[in-house]
């Protein structure tokens, strides 16, 4: 009695045994199974709008690492930045510089062959012909030509300076000028002699605002 009880509990103890053994295997499936649902409900989360920016693949919320950059090819050389041409430098014009043969020639300031007091800025001009010649002046802007016989005299009276009178004998000889101020205020007295040559002739004298007196 007591051997046909155990062989029953030895059947009903191998029979449990079997079945554990049977239902093992099936528990790690279900357990994979459900921590994948978990760790990925959606495949297509990223694929599909609308989704959660943060979790865009590269973002530090993500976990995701970008992509690196790809190296280049055996072969092929990295690009090189363009070096920059040699005198192609922003800099400000600079002017031409002027050789000494291009500078403005600067004449000498005459030296006054005589110097006057104007009257108010006027002045009055005696010419005296001490040749035997005829000769013909004129003051430039006031008179016309006007003719002056041999050892004779005129006066040319109120000029406003500054003023321009020309001279010229009519046989075509050169004359001596020579300007001398007056005894009288604002009065200047000019005489007239014949030149033995060209470099001592004068043809022109001019009376500026202060009085000075050129010969041309």
């Amino acid at each position: 009695m007591k051997y046909h009880n155990f062989r029953q509990s030895s059947k009903l103890f191998g029979a449990l045994c079997g079945g554990l053994l049977i239902s093992l295997p099936a528990i790690p499936q279900a357990l994979a199974q459900e921590s994948t649902v978990k760790v990925n409900p959606s495949p297509s989360i990223f694929s599909e709008p609308p989704y959660n920016r943060s979790q865009a693949p590269g973002s530090p919320e993500s976990g995701v690492t970008p992509p690196r950059p790809v190296p280049p090819a055996e072969g092929q050389s990295s690009p090189v930045p363009p070096r920059p041409v040699p005198g192609d430098r922003t800099q400000q014009p600079s002017s031409p510089a002027v050789s000494n043969d291009q500078q403005p020639l600067v004449e000498p300031r005459q030296t006054p062959s005589a110097t006057i007091a104007l009257t108010n800025g006027m002045v009055n001009i005696r010419l005296v012909n001490n040749t035997a010649a005829k000769i013909t002046f004129q003051v430039i802007g006031d008179t016309a030509p006007r003719s002056l016989e041999g050892k004779s005299d005129v006066t040319l009276q109120a000029l406003k300076a500054p003023v321009t009178v020309t001279f010229e004998r009519q046989d075509s000889g050169q004359l001596i000028v020579t300007p001398q101020a007056s005894s009288e205020p604002g009065s200047l007295e000019v005489t007239f002699k014949e030149a033995t040559n060209a470099a001592q002739g004068r043809s022109a004298m001019r009376i500026e605002r202060n009085g000075s007196v050129f010969l041309n």
